[in-house]
């Protein structure tokens, strides 16, 4: 009996230990919160222990550990993952945790191929949040066509300067040689890490043959990557938009490769819609993503803008849908053309989309959220601490897309667990399914997972960011944790730089492009000179 009764008081001992070990063992508890899981639809009340940066444990035993959040009445849900946000600056952060993104992606322009892995390791250390990037098809071209190679930023900001510079990347038809050449760079973007190739053909309208787009595509699939584009004929009519978008699936089949439709919220996006759910159900990685507002963003100057296409073509009226971002007045075609001679790439407003749509785009299952936010520009000054209302104006969806969809799905009575996959799961789940390794470990709220989470009240969270003041902060999200680090608590950013991750691929040894011949090239006999007329040659910035 007296050996029982020891064994009995070992066991009760350990147990305790075991117990104690168990109270001490997380490095941070969220308690009580409604846990939301879009891969396996769970939904329910839950403490959630992290450890080491990973999800430890979802229970509905009480834990506690070395920092507690009370999540009462709030939700725990996915880190939300912006594929589409061309400023990764620290003078954006603050309005991005704000916002909720535990991660901000480029993967619409990119950075120049021969410099991503500078791209990357200037950010390692320096930001709360994860980021990553495409390959610049556009910056690839500018630097073989117009002879520019002054990469300052490497990526999206200096698309102002490539395209004043000269007017090749978007209206020259490369000869094979340079072909190869643009294709060598993105090659060695795509060796380097990259997320996949980013191409704004949309820009470049006939400058780019069908050949070139299809050895892109290719390209990115030696890789087994995903090429995003802003699709050949955007903005345009529902029809152009449809065979802007089946360009690239039709690619995507024959090669059998990922594709993304970036922000395809403009005329015939059911359509698109439905071509993207049809091919998923046949085993294509395809998908696309939304920012939920009417109007996009671009230069006075965009090449589309012209009186021929923007009126004539497409039939607006500058009077009711271009409106200046500084003084919020609509221009006329008088008024457009007198300031494009003092300052043409000043920025505007295009309102393209009626309001209603918003809410047919948010139902859409399977759609990401990209919010398509741009540098703020001139941003030499500009660092984490400069207050909010001093930040230069720009598009609400550079600081309020993920709160807005949010708010909207509430206001519209569209199921939360609907709009918890849009800005998280929906862009996690193909990034991970071709192949990059922190898509699969994110965007889901399991054991085992990367602790990226973003709690938030689903009564109160708002966008605040307007037209006329595009820097507001959002509301109603308190607290976000990144990798396991606390990066906001109480609606307040905490200044963690050692949060964030990058977001790539493993370096490769060698490139994977081989030099096309000739019958694999359009030639240059073939091309017809292109007059898209008026405006600053090469100087648009990119609309979305």
């Amino acid at each position: 009996m007296k050996r029982l009764a020891a064994l009995i008081a070992c066991m009760v001992l350990g147990l305790m230990q075991a117990c104690a070990t168990r109270a001490a063992e997380y490095d941070i508890v969220i308690n009580n919160g409604r846990v939301m899981d879009p891969e396996t639809d769970f939904d329910g009340i839950r403490n959630v222990g992290i450890k080491g940066g990973e999800i430890a444990v979802i229970t509905q035993d009480a834990i506690t550990g070395k920092d507690t959040i009370d999540a009462t009445g709030l939700v725990v849900a996915p880190g939300f993952i912006d594929g589409h946000q061309h400023c990764q600056e620290p003078y954006a952060y603050r309005l991005m945790v704000r916002d909720g993104r535990t991660t901000i992606l480029d993967l619409e322009i990119g950075a120049f191929g021969e410099k991503v892995d500078e791209w990357y390791k200037r950010r390692e250390g320096n930001s709360p949040i994860n980021y990553g990037v495409a390959v610049a098809h556009e910056f690839a071209r500018a630097a073989v066509l117009d002879g520019f190679a002054d990469w300052k930023y490497l990526y999206t900001p200096d698309a102002v300067r490539s395209r004043a510079k000269g007017e090749g990347w978007t209206k020259t038809r490369p000869t094979l040689d340079q072909g190869n050449q643009i294709l060598k760079i993105m090659d060695e973007g795509l060796r380097q890490g990259g997320i996949g190739i980013g191409s704004t053909v949309g820009y470049m309208r006939a400058g780019v043959s069908s050949r070139e787009i299809y050895e892109l595509q290719k390209l990115a699939g030696l890789y087994g990557r995903q090429i995003g584009m802003h699709f050949r004929m955007t903005p345009g009519s529902d029809v152009e938009e449809a065979l802007g978008i089946q360009e690239m699936l039709a690619n995507a089949a024959a090669l059998g490769t990922p594709a993304l439709a970036c922000h395809f919220n403009n005329p015939g996006y059911n359509l698109v819609h439905e071509l993207l759910v049809g091919m998923r159900k046949r085993g294509y990685n395809v998908w696309g993503e939304i920012y939920p507002y009417a109007a996009g963003s671009t230069a006075l100057n965009a090449v589309f803008l012209e009186p021929e296409v923007w009126v004539k073509a497409l039939g607006h009226r500058y009077e009711d849908t271009v409106q200046d971002v500084e003084t919020g007045e609509f221009y006329t075609e008088q008024t457009r053309a007198r300031m494009l001679k003092e300052q043409p790439t000043r920025p505007v407003l295009v309102y393209k989309m009626p309001k209603e749509t918003i809410v047919d785009w948010i139902k859409m299952p399977g759609v990401a959220i990209g919010s398509d936010g741009m540098p703020l520009l001139p941003d030499d000054n500009l660092k984490w601490e400069t207050p909010y209302e001093d930040l230069p104006n720009t598009h609400p969806r550079f600081s309020g897309s993920f709160a807005a969809v949010l708010r909207i799905a509430r206001e519209s009575e569209i199921p939360l667990m609907q709009a918890v996959a849009m800005t998280s799961y929906n862009y996690a789940k193909p990034l991970g399914a071709m192949g990059l390794k922190a898509m699969q470990v994110r965007g889901r709220m399991q054991k085992g997972m990367v602790a990226d989470i973003t709690i938030f009240d689903p009564k109160t969270v708002t966008d605040n960011a307007t037209y006329q003041k595009g820097t507001l902060p959002s509301t109603g999200i308190p607290h976000m944790i990144v990798n396991g680090i606390l990066v906001m608590r109480d609606s307040e950013p905490l200044k963690r730089f050692d949060a964030g991750q990058p977001i790539r691929f493993d370096p490769q040894g060698e490139g994977r492009f081989k030099p096309l011949s000739r019958e694999h090239w359009t030639s240059e006999f073939y091309v017809v000179p292109i007059d898209f007329g008026g405006g600053v040659p090469g100087s648009q910035p990119d609309l979305h």
